[in-house]
């Protein structure tokens, strides 16, 4: 068998661009789970808060967490130049279109989930 630590995914947003995602192992999501950890108590406490000043700060954890989910699960993005140079996830998050943004978000956060296996487990 031969396991491969990252996989491919044409962006259905950005249309020639391809991102490689890295998989999820036990150590990887810890690490991440332990990053996201303190950002999500604080999106939840902002969110239950009635005033426009704790909507923004949840809107802005939540920015920070989804950044995270880019520059860490992310290790390669092709067909894309941002300002003239080759994307990084960095330049993404930083400079990049908000779709791929999210896009690249949504599928390292659909690494995090667990199987049907590691659920009976």
């Amino acid at each position: 068998m031969t396991y491969e630590s990252t996989f491919l995914v044409q962006s259905s947003s950005v249309p020639g661009v391809t991102l490689t995602v890295r998989r999820v192992s036990v150590a990887r999501r810890l690490e991440l789970l332990r990053r996201v950890r303190d950002l999500t108590a604080r999106v939840e406490f902002y969110k239950a808060g009635a005033q426009l000043e704790d909507k923004l700060e949840a809107s802005i954890a939540s920015t920070e967490i989804e950044s995270l989910y880019v520059v860490w699960g992310i290790t390669g993005i092709d067909g894309l130049s941002i300002d003239g140079m080759e994307a990084t996830p960095e330049a993404l998050v930083e400079r990049g279109p908000e779709s791929l943004v999210r896009e690249a978000a949504t599928l390292v956060r659909s690494q995090l989930g667990l199987t049907e296996e590691e659920r009976k487990n």
